[in-house]
């Protein structure tokens, strides 16, 4: 891999449905439950929507390029959206934990569903770690999954995890505590490029 490559380092925090949606959502919820599928109370439901961009939103993107400084785009989803593309534009490498299964799938999906046109074609492709590099498959060579904590702990690296984690970014969100969710994706950044230059063998 080419140390000189342009190295975008990123990771999302995503919020569930807006409430403008849930009348949609009480539809599919209620086809679903006549299908037998076991999906707890219909806010139950509503909160997992945050897990998949067909309904789910992003709340901000933290990305540091290279060793830059960690930031985070955030406000408007059409305009992080757009802001993201026209950096992805120009790099070479995609760093992530579980970023092929969750963050890039995440962004390309509300691509679609706002009508924002990515910048380029970005491979969900497996067993490959260019121009994707998920640090999380590269560390379990595409076996059982890892969780972030759980890797990082392992490696002597001070986990990004506080009072908030992914499970309670909507409680956060709903209380107005923004800066603190933007912290918390910032660590997680942070973590990523740590893990990924072990993996490399860098520094």
């Amino acid at each position: 891999m080419d140390n000189a490559a342009q190295k975008l380092f990123l990771d999302i925090e995503t919020l569930p449905a807006r409430e403008e949606d849930f009348k949609k959502l009480k539809k599919i919820y209620r086809n679903k439950k006549k299908r037998g599928f076991v999906l707890g109370t219909f806010e139950q439901y509503a909160a997992t929507t945050g897990l998949d961009g067909t309904w789910g939103r992003i709340f901000c993107i933290g990305y540091a390029i290279d060793d830059g400084p960690v930031q985070c785009l955030v406000g408007d989803e059409v305009e992080i959206i757009k802001q993201f593309w026209d950096m992805a534009r120009d790099m070479d490498l995609f760093i992530g934990f579980n970023l092929i299964d969750f963050d890039l799938r995440f962004i390309v999906q509300r691509s679609i569903i706002h009508g924002v046109k990515p910048s380029r074609e970005i491979p969900f492709r497996r067993y490959s770690n260019n121009p994707v590099y998920d640090v999380m498959w590269e560390w379990t060579k595409w076996g059982s999954k890892i969780s972030m904590d759980e890797l990082s702990q392992a490696l002597g690296f001070k986990s990004s995890k506080g009072a908030i984690d992914g499970s309670r970014v909507n409680e956060y969100y709903q209380k107005g505590k923004y800066k603190e969710i933007e912290k918390y994706c910032a660590a997680d950044v942070e973590l990523t490029r740590k893990i990924y230059k072990r993996l490399r063998f860098e520094g």
